[in-house]
């Protein structure tokens, strides 16, 4: 007798709940910023260099991870990549030179929260969802955006208290108890390893022309959608570097300054429920445009804000559009391409997301030391999001 439960959701749950973690680690890295640049003796340009370097790391590390998926399993990516993190923090913390901080921190730890990651999850999710493939995305999404509003207050509260040290050691042991439980006995990547698991109700399932990856990347829409994650890496990087810095800068408290970048990633885990439910009903790629368009109004309002509620007010209307870029880009590209090279086209997409990381965490740093200004690197933020909404729009029509 099937259960009546679809055991795919049991998956996208505890791929959210894990992309909660690591994500939220990785879009935290404002309130680390300042404890560590003091700790270690680090220019803000120095420690930017430092986790944009990571951010480069992070997006190789990805399409590393989509094809591991594809070769081995979604199971031995998720344990691998814990590993890296556990042994990443402890060297992590005992840094204390530049080169030291630069391997563990900045790159063995971005391959460790890349291999459990988005990307990681991308083709489990697609490959146990078809019908509602758009909603499974987003809710899986809902783990990034959990993330900010989630992690970034507790680290905000234990730093001060424990150290970034501790509380980076913390987190990771954490992670460990939980991620090899879910690597064991819930990351499934075929229904044929599920007994008595309900089948999901599909329409209009196609079967997939076999398709290269050299012919994709002679195709328009994967450089459209790379465009897109490049600025939204861009973006979301540079706010999770230096979004409560620069807040701090513009004279609000570091609790206020956490609470409104929080802020953001707690009106998007219901917004992203939305989101997905729509994306199911009407073009993804209007949807992705609209994400890009008032994501851009918002950076540019942002580094504007000097009031409580002018801070509050644009960071809840951030929100309602935070989520979807990546979850978006993830279902168009599965929609366009198939699902049977999806991990890895998704990683390099993601690779383009994580060059645009890295130039927004290292942007920020050096206009702040060398301009003293913040309003250089939000701007252009503004600008590149607009860009990729005109771009979004030109996506053909699925």
């Amino acid at each position: 007798m099937r259960s009546p439960w679809y055991f795919g959701w049991n998956i996208v749950i505890a791929a959210s709940f894990l992309t909660l973690l690591s994500s939220g680690l990785r879009m935290s890295m404002g309130v680390f910023f300042l404890p560590i640049a003091n700790d270690l003796g680090f220019s803000r340009s120095v420690l930017s260099g430092i986790i944009a370097i990571g951010m480069l790391f992070s997006g190789i590390a990805m399409p590393i991870a989509g094809y591991l998926v594809g070769k081995y399993s979604t199971r031995f990516v998720l344990i691998l990549g814990t590993i890296i993190i556990i042994l990443s923090t402890v060297w992590s913390a005992n840094s204390t030179d530049y080169w030291s901080f630069l391997l563990s921190f900045g790159i063995a730890l971005s391959f460790g929260t890349s291999f459990v990651g988005s990307v990681s999850f991308t083709p489990i999710v697609a490959r146990w969802f078809i019908k509602r493939r758009g909603l499974a995305l987003f809710i899986l999404s809902t783990g990034s955006m959990a993330g900010i509003a989630v992690m970034l207050p507790v680290f905000a509260f234990f730093i001060p208290i424990y150290g970034w040290q501790t509380t980076l050691i913390s987190f990771a042991v954490i992670f460990m108890i939980i991620a090899l439980p879910i690597a064991l006995f819930i990351m499934k990547d075929n229904q044929s390893e599920i007994e008595n698991s309900s089948i999901e109700p599909v329409i209009n399932q196609k079967i997939e022309p076999s398709i290269k990856l050299i012919d994709v990347l002679k195709t328009r829409p994967f450089w459209q959608l790379s465009f897109g994650l490049f600025t939204c890496g861009f973006s979301m990087n540079l706010l999770g570097t230096h979004g409560v810095p620069m807040l701090i800068d513009h004279g609000f408290d570091p609790i206020t300054s956490s609470n409104g970048i929080g802020l953001i990633g707690l009106v998007a885990i219901f917004s992203t429920l939305v989101l997905g439910y729509l994306s199911d009903i009407v073009q993804r790629k209007n949807i992705l445009m609209m994400v890009y368009l008032i994501r851009g109004l918002g950076f540019i309002t942002l580094v504007l804000a000097s009031t409580k509620w002018q801070l509050f007010t644009i960071a809840a209307a951030g929100g309602l559009v935070w989520a979807g870029a990546l979850s978006m880009s993830g279902a168009i590209t599965a929609d366009i391409y198939g699902v049977k090279i999806v991990g890895l086209l998704s990683g390099l997409t993601y690779l383009g997301h994580q060059i645009g990381a890295m130039m927004g965490s290292w942007l920020g740093g050096w206009a702040y030391d060398h301009l003293h200004t913040h309003l250089v690197a939000f701007g252009t933020a503004s600008i590149l999001l607009l860009l990729a909404a005109f771009s979004a729009y030109l996506l053909p029509k699925r």
